[in-house]
């Protein structure tokens, strides 16, 4: 029996069936409305009673569509985002219509439990101390807030400090050392957290925009009191990895807290041949890390991973009469995440994991590994470009060979990419260069769509090599958009 006949007229039946056509359809990677016909569709008077519910769920299919990226798609390369495995959006449409509370055991049984399994399901994958905890968090951003607060109330407790009884009055200057090249929402969260400028080492850092492990040891003995190093597994740019056994082992040296951004890149000790990029990992004290990427989980999903429970306990956890927490019984999830009233993200996290299986992940990390190899190979056949970074993963960062003055041509290079062929990709501004910059991890990217982008790289190169001026690409790509 179909949904719609146990369900007439629903917006649930109507949701699941056009769920079901929207990943079977082409359409086009890149949005195809302006901001004012956006607005016209969503920013409409609210009246003193609604639609039915199927017909306001075909006004938002309707006023969505076109305003939608293609982050689903095999030919979405613009950042590493992942593309939302099926079996996951199914276990998440549950979670939704379950419509449970994962704040406590009590709220959701099956919620904590869920967690639990993912939990040790994580920490076998990527081969971290088996007794770490973790929090299921909406991305890396929040998951490394979350290292980063149990960072600081450990190495600030070690310096005879009570930050949960002081706060962060009259509390000793943590030094926090880390590439200056690292992402910004390392940056982000360290504010949120209190610390600014005078907190702040940072480390210069080579082409690959990682810092030397000699730098940080040299800086690191210059001082004294309470110490954060944040190291980097894939850097967001050129996927390179920082020295992490040596830089482990001069945060232990200089007893400071170890805190590594593995967003996407952490994944590759998942696979066996690339488990070396990622090697001493295990040393540190707390990692961030995307589900939503190469694992392909849908939205919000990210895992908090800290070696010490307790340190991440004492910078968590929540405790209110009403809550009635009995002992014994089974994971409280808010206690190790910011928040309380939350969604029930190990369900999704389960069903994907479960779904591939330790062979699974692998061979889709090695899939994209693969793929970025390829066209690495084939953009080195071309003649003006070239592959700025070492590609260790699935990062690949593209430039001209001229000067910095001919870097519009790389812009235009990705104009008509998106304009003329179904790609969606993006400039960057790297090292003082405008960049093509390439992230495979999408869960449909193979092969074959690697040697697509290629052939539509080179033939988009070659026209623009042959046209004289920036005017006469822009009247080019005015007339492509033109025709489309």
């Amino acid at each position: 029996m179909s949904s719609s006949s146990l369900y007439p007229d629903s917006a649930l039946a109507l949701a699941a069936e056009y769920g079901q056509a929207y990943r079977g359809r082409t359409r086009p990677v890149g949005p195809s409305a302006s901001t004012d016909a956006l607005r016209e569709k969503f920013c409409i008077e609210l009246t003193d009673r609604g639609p039915p519910a199927a017909a306001v769920i075909q006004e938002l299919i309707a006023a969505a569509e076109p305003g939608l990226v293609g982050n689903t798609d095999p030919n979405f390369y613009a950042w590493v985002m992942g593309g939302s495995d099926p079996v996951g959006v199914a276990a998440d449409w549950l979670s939704a219509i379950w419509g449970q509370n994962a704040a406590i055991y009590q709220s959701s049984p099956a919620a904590a439990i869920a967690e639990e399994a993912v939990e040790a399901w994580l920490l076998e994958l990527l081969d971290l101390p088996r007794d770490s905890s973790v929090g299921f968090v909406s991305g890396a951003t929040t998951a490394a807030f979350v290292g980063l607060a149990a960072a600081r109330g450990e190495v600030l407790r070690r310096a005879g400090h009570d930050i949960d009884r002081d706060g962060l009055q009259r509390a000793p200057l943590v030094r926090i050392y880390l590439s200056e090249d690292a992402h910004v929402t390392n940056y982000v969260v360290l504010r949120q957290l209190g610390f600014g400028e005078a907190n702040f080492h940072r480390l210069s850092c080579d082409a690959a925009g990682l810092m030397d492990a000699a730098d940080l040891d040299e800086a690191m003995a210059g001082h004294d009191g309470p110490k954060i190093v944040l190291a980097q597994a894939g850097h967001i740019n050129s996927g390179g990895f920082e020295s992490l056994e040596a830089i482990a082992e001069i945060a232990q040296a200089n007893n400071a807290w170890m805190h590594i951004d593995g967003a996407f890149g952490l994944w590759a000790r998942a696979l066996k041949r690339k488990k070396h990029l990622a090697k001493g990992a295990e040393l540190a004290d707390s990692w961030s890390v995307d589900g939503h990427k190469w694992l392909q989980i849908p939205y919000d999903s990210g895992f908090a991973i800290v070696r010490h429970k307790e340190a991440h306990f004492r910078a968590m956890q929540k405790s209110a009469g009403y809550l009635n927490v009995a002992p014994n019984e089974g994971r409280t999830p808010s206690n190790w995440v910011p928040g309380l009233s939350r969604r029930a993200q190990g369900f999704a996290a389960w069903a994907v994991i479960r779904s591939l299986g330790r062979a699974g992940v692998a061979e889709l990390i090695d899939r994209h590994c693969n793929s970025a190899s390829l066209l690495k190979r084939r953009i080195e056949c071309i003649d003006g470009l070239s592959v700025l970074n070492k590609v260790d993963l699935n990062q690949l960062v593209i430039g001209s060979n001229a000067d910095a003055g001919e870097d519009w041509k790389i812009t235009a290079l990705a104009d008509r990419l998106t304009s003329n062929h179904p790609v969606f990709l993006k400039t960057a501004e790297w090292n003082g260069r405008t960049v093509l910059r390439i992230s495979i991890i999408s869960r449909d990217t193979r092969r074959e769509h690697a040697e697509a982008l290629a052939v539509a790289i080179k033939s988009e190169w070659e026209l623009l090599r042959n046209l004289m001026s920036k005017e006469s690409i822009s009247h080019s790509l005015q007339r492509s958009h033109t025709l489309v």
